[in-house]
């Protein structure tokens, strides 16, 4: 089956889609299709990429993307492996068609549908389709000749103008639109950061839980990650500094921590800034879901604070519209405007101008700041419905994180429960839930359950859920 899979792995760099989201997509549809069954091992990144003709760091942004879903499990030396989670899932019949396909099903739900408990989307069924629709169509109708010529590699003066003044009004942060950078998704802006501001071997600070995909980016990079831990304060800037003093960048979710929702409190803050100035480090500010704030103003950001252009903020469309869009952005000091122009060059935007035209007019016209607003009172009852189903149906097994804005909630799990077990058991059943285990590094942050709540439309909708989980989680007593 693996030579089956290799034979039919083609890519085309004719295609809308990169390279890495081409290999993730034939991956995932291997899995669907049954062509790589739970458990067999895929090719080493480097033996991929080989084979391929493309960067290791393509091959390990695939892999990163399919691990974070929960579609494949990085073992370290011992390789990377298509999910034991995956064992008794119904496999779906091979397309008749072979051309790379544009939209992928997922395994657990073969009819599109999401999955309950799906984390990293936001509420698509409040999304202002119709608006957006009549903005794309305008553009396709009334865009120029010129618009179908190379685009900007750094993207759209007009988006970038947009963001510059979004950011200027919502965010506290001075800017120009030519320190904003268009990248094609997280991965990408990363790709970005490390391709011009670091070397090889040098350390760099990541959050101990934190974002699943940022560590084996690095890695194939060829950086040296260090694991700071994070608690009730954010991260632990002191356990930095004792480890890896020398480090060259501090990558962190100061606003709204992933995945434990604390907030970088203001000492460590004013810490991490005067690191980074003594050392002459870079701090990656991502500041993922800031808008997804449901009690009280969103804080301030880590680059309102900085006087020394040391902080560079990346943010996504990903949860404010939706993650189909594949649309980050990245604000750079100053001085760096120069190096980053000439890294954008040799890597390309990535994100269709159509696209980027399209949600620069979204923003003009006021529709991005009313979608925000009439999101926030939606997930803050969405979040509602799922907190007090899991008090009423598992108060005695698990206790529910508190928190002030994002799309997923925090369970803490009582006694000595194993949340990868019981995530591996709810995936097997079609709920998307993810272990707080998986998120760890190197020290354990307890043992909890990762949900996504977003896509409940309905109270009865989410209790109905939770009894799925509950049936699981009282049948492994």
């Amino acid at each position: 089956m693996m030579r089956q899979f290799l034979t039919s792995l083609r890519l085309d760099s004719r295609l809308a889609d990169p390279l890495y989201r081409q290999i993730y997509l034939r991956i995932k549809d291997a899995i669907a299709q049954g062509t790589l069954p739970a458990g067999s091992r895929l090719p080493s990144v480097r033996g991929l990429a080989s084979d391929l003709g493309v960067a290791r760091a393509t091959v390990e942004s695939a892999y990163a993307q399919l691990v974070a879903e929960g579609f494949l499990q990085s073992r370290g030396q011992a390789g990377t492996y298509v999910s034991p989670q995956l064992q008794n899932l119904p496999v779906r019949a091979a397309l008749a068609v072979e051309p790379l396909p544009t939209v992928t099903a997922n395994p657990l739900h073969p009819n599109g549908a999401t999955p309950p408990f799906q984390l990293g989307l936001p509420a698509l069924d409040a999304f202002p389709r119709a608006q957006w629709q009549r903005i794309v169509g305008r553009q396709l109708r009334t865009a120029p000749l010129a618009s179908m010529a190379h685009p900007s590699t750094q993207g759209l003066p007009e988006l970038r103008a947009a963001i510059t003044n979004y950011l200027q009004l919502s965010r506290g942060i001075s800017c120009r639109p030519e320190q904003v950078f268009i990248c094609a998704g997280y991965q990408a802006l990363l790709d970005l950061v490390i391709g011009t501001l670091l070397q090889p071997g040098e350390a760099v600070w990541l959050e101990d839980p934190g974002y699943p995909v940022t560590l084996p980016l690095f890695r194939a990079a060829g950086m040296r990650p260090v694991a700071v831990p994070v608690d009730e304060q954010g991260m632990n800037i002191a356990a930095g500094l004792a480890s890896a003093p020398l480090a060259r960048m501090a990558v962190l979710t100061p606003t709204h921590q992933s995945p434990l929702g604390v907030t970088l409190s203001l000492a460590r803050r004013m810490a991490l800034l005067e690191w980074a100035q003594q050392q002459q480090a870079w701090i990656l500010e991502d500041d993922y879901d800031s808008e997804v704030r449901y009690h009280g103003r969103p804080l301030p950001p880590l680059k309102s604070l900085d006087r020394q252009g040391r902080v560079l903020y990346a943010g996504t469309f990903s949860k404010t519209l939706f993650p189909a869009l594949r649309m980050a952005y990245l604000v750079v000091p100053a001085g760096q405007v120069e190096a980053f122009g000439h890294s954008s060059r040799l890597r390309g935007c990535g994100c269709p101008p159509l696209l980027q035209a399209s949600v620069a007019d979204f923003i003009h016209q006021g529709h991005f700041y009313r979608h925000l607003k009439r999101m926030r009172p939606i997930y803050r009852q969405r979040r509602a419905w799922l907190a007090q189903a899991l008090e009423q149906q598992l108060g005695e097994h698990l206790t529910v994180a508190s928190q002030a804005g994002g799309i997923q909630l925090l369970a803490r799990l009582k006694g000595e429960r194993q949340d990868r077990l019981l995530a591996e058991l709810a995936w097997q059943c079609g709920l998307s839930i993810q272990a707080l285990s998986d998120w760890c590094i190197a020290d354990p942050a307890g043992s909890g359950l990762l949900m996504g709540f977003a896509n409940f439309t309905q109270q009865a909708e989410t209790e109905r859920a939770v009894a799925r989980l509950a049936g699981l989680i009282k049948g492994t007593n």
